[in-house]
């Protein structure tokens, strides 16, 4: 009787874990959260400006205290329900990261994690399945993007300390120290006014810098730029692919149970048709006896 009475409180609380989990989960609700923080959002853009802020700044402050409520209600909610499993999630523990940088008194030291608050728009890639995909596919494709990087840096350093050793005496803003030839091989690399804001001025004191200039853009720019391309669009694939064959498989596995609930129920049914007939011969004997 004891023991009965000691499993009453834990089957409370499964039931109100499993009510307040449909709660969360349910369609109404993520679509709800979307939407505040879609009102955020604007709210922070809007306090950007002094004369709104100084009509306005009491509601519109009260407003994001309001929706910043809400946030730390539902991540309590879901802290809940799916307790450890909560932090084995990187999603979750984002979402958390935010809300929870919100809450910090934006005072004193503190003061620059005010302008971080615009960070809750983010939550809308944990919120939307579509974003949340897209992320997944680029930080996927971070340890492809890592080596191209590293490829490119060697590139630079070599055109910098060539720029550098051509180029510094005539034009020292742009290729005085290894630092000013980087910053100028970017912009090159950018295609920002490269041909008649330095290439071709460098030319006319250096008719072959042509020489120099053309392979490093084909090479920096068109080569690894198509790079970056094809390594991030084969990385989204990959995780698109993944994602079908796990769907698949959760198919699959969900499968296996209902099948197996068909077996049994097939042959509970055919051995109450058996228990059936043999009934209704030994009926059927008795009456020819009778």
């Amino acid at each position: 009787m004891n023991e009965t009475n000691g499993n009453v409180p834990g089957k409370l609380r499964e039931r109100l874990r499993e009510r307040l989990r449909a709660i969360v989960e349910a369609p109404s609700v993520q679509r709800g959260i979307i939407g505040l923080i879609l009102v955020n959002a604007i709210l922070l853009g809007i306090e950007t400006s002094p004369a709104i802020m100084a009509q306005w700044g009491p509601l519109l402050t009260t407003l994001d205290r309001t929706i910043l409520a809400v946030f730390v209600v539902e991540i309590a909610a879901r802290l809940y329900v799916h307790r450890f499993a909560f932090w084995r999630d990187p999603w979750s523990v984002f979402d958390f990261s935010v809300v929870a940088i919100a809450l910090v008194p934006a005072a004193g030291p503190f003061a620059v994690l005010r302008a971080l608050r615009v960070l809750r728009v983010l939550r809308l890639l944990t919120m939307v399945p579509s974003m949340r995909r897209v992320v997944g596919a680029l930080l996927s494709a971070i340890p492809g993007l890592g080596s191209i990087m590293l490829v490119l840096m060697i590139l630079y350093y070599v055109f910098a300390v060539i720029a550098t050793n051509l180029f510094a005496v005539a034009y020292p803003e742009w290729f005085g120290t290894l630092g000013h030839s980087l910053y100028t091989l970017f912009q090159i690399m950018t295609l920002e006014s490269w041909s008649m804001g330095i290439a071709r001025p460098v030319m006319e004191n250096f008719p072959y810098a042509w020489a120099f200039f053309v392979p490093f853009i084909l090479v920096a720019t068109f080569t690894m730029l198509n790079l970056f391309i094809g390594i991030i669009v084969n990385a989204m694939q990959n995780y698109s692919e993944a994602g079908r064959e796990e769907t698949v498989k959760t198919l699959q596995t969900a499968q296996v149970p209902i099948q197996a609930d068909l077996h049994s129920d097939l042959r509970r049914l055919h051995d109450e048709i058996a228990e059936l007939k043999r009934m209704m011969a030994t009926h059927s004997a008795d009456n020819r006896m009778t």
